[in-house]
C-alpha cells in the first residue's frame, strides 16, 4: 500500500489553479477560432472555384454559429470549473 500525503489547497494554490484553467480555456478558444478560419478559407476557395455564393454564405453563417456555440460552452465550463476550484 502506498500512502501519499496531499496537503489541503490554500487560497494561493486555488488562484494558481484557476489561472491555469483560464489559460487552458483560452488555448481551447484559440483552437476553435483556428478551425473556423480554416473552414472559412475552404468555403471562400470553393466559392471562387464555382460553388454557389448563396450556399457559401449560408455555410459561413453555420460555421460562425458553431464557433459561437462552442466558445460559449468553453466559457460556461470554465466558469463552473473556477467555482469548483474556489469552493472549499
Amino acid at each position: 500500500m502506498i500512502i501519499i500525503n496531499v496537503p489541503p489547497l490554500t487560497e494561493e494554490r486555488r488562484r494558481e489553479l484557476v489561472k491555469k484553467a483560464k489559460a487552458y480555456g483560452e488555448e481551447t478558444k484559440i483552437a476553435i477560432r483556428n478551425a473556423r478560419h480554416k473552414a472559412m478559407d475552404f468555403i471562400k476557395k470553393a466559392m471562387k472555384e464555382g460553388y454557389p455564393e448563396d450556399l457559401g454564405k449560408r455555410m459561413e453563417e453555420q460555421v460562425q454559429e458553431l464557433t459561437n456555440e462552442y466558445v460559449k460552452k468553453v466559457d460556461e465550463l470554465l466558469k463552473a470549473k473556477e467555482a469548483d476550484i474556489m469552493t472549499i
